[in-house]
């Protein structure tokens, strides 16, 4: 069950730390980004579409990655739209988060729907992404099958980890980023475009959140429907708090939900597990959510321009 708990953590993590990171990097940039919920309903929704198309094309194995790229380069839809609002027509950050997360919710449903001849869900996939093994590593006794094996968005995932923390901390980008988020009015008299810097943030956010929509359907469940996310954007936004807006406090804060979610699952198949509500496991994510929030949330402190529009004229 140790193995079984771990590599579950692992593989859920993995979506909550796609969709972590992408809300952390708009947020590093001074742009609140509630939208993430929304960004991964729009990767699961184009990862879905983009791999059945991909199938129907007769590209077998080929088709998780191609729906992978697809949701990253779809969902600029909606990313672009929340940059747009909140960047060039100043609107409130936080109501152009939660319209994202209604639209996106809406827009995908209606649109498998319109493809799929009335259907509330996509077909299911034939080919969906496999668990890879690292050699030697994965032989190791109960850590090596539950640590080195795993689906290769996990990878992916782990790896985002380690290039955004190089690119934040050691590279000119990263801290221009940085201090987009901060004081903006340094950054633009250094003769820094600040606007663009937040733009592409905020489009990156909403492309890298997409991967984590699309790590659940190529992985698990096979699938697109209008609960696939089922609120899992905001369990992303909580490891974003909790990790205190650093890629490897993401991290952490990933692993932890990702850890409360893979118990839930081993729970339900003890046999004391029958006598107990379905819906009281299913509420074991969400309320280690709620008590890490309230348990860390005074010890956070967000960058200091987050949510304030940036006006050059009143530097």
């Amino acid at each position: 069950m140790t193995a079984n708990i771990i590599s579950g953590s692992l593989i859920f993590a993995a979506a909550l730390l796609f969709g972590g990171l992408g809300g952390m990097l708009s947020e590093r940039a001074g742009v609140i980004n509630l939208g993430i919920e929304g960004f991964m309903v729009s990767g699961a929704f184009f990862s879905a579409v983009g791999a059945y198309y991909a199938e129907s094309a007769g590209l077998g194995g080929l088709s998780p990655f191609i729906g992978l790229l697809t949701a990253f380069i779809c969902t600029a839809i909606f990313s672009g739209m929340h940059a747009l609002a909140t960047l060039k027509y100043k609107a409130d950050h936080v109501i152009s988060g939660v319209v994202i997360n209604l639209l996106a919710a809406n827009v995908t449903f209606f649109l498998v729907k319109l493809l799929f001849d009335g259907a509330a869900e996509t077909p299911r996939l034939k080919n969906m992404f496999s668990k890879i093994s690292i050699p030697f590593l994965s032989d190791i006794p109960i850590v090596g099958k539950a640590l080195f094996r795993s689906y290769p968005t996990t990878y992916i995932a782990f790896a985002a980890v380690l290039l955004i923390g190089f690119v934040f901390f050691k590279t000119s980008l990263g801290l221009r980023l940085r201090g987009v988020g901060e004081n903006p009015g340094s950054i633009d008299t250094a003769g820094i475009n600040v606007m663009k810097i937040k733009f592409w943030a905020v489009m990156m956010s909403g492309s890298i959140a997409s991967l984590g929509g699309a790590t659940i359907v190529l992985t698990t469940n096979g699938n697109f429907s209008f609960n696939t996310i089922a609120g899992q954007g905001y369990i992303a936004i909580a490891a974003v708090i909790l990790g205190r807006w650093n890629p490897y406090g993401v991290l952490s804060g990933a692993l932890l939900f990702g850890f409360a979610q893979a118990i839930k699952d081993q729970i339900q198949i003890l046999d004391f597990a029958s006598s107990i509500p379905t819906e009281v496991f299913y509420m074991l994510p969400y309320l280690v959510t709620l008590l890490a929030l309230i348990f860390t949330g005074r010890k956070t402190r967000a960058p200091k321009a987050l949510g304030i529009h940036y006006d050059a004229s009143v530097r």
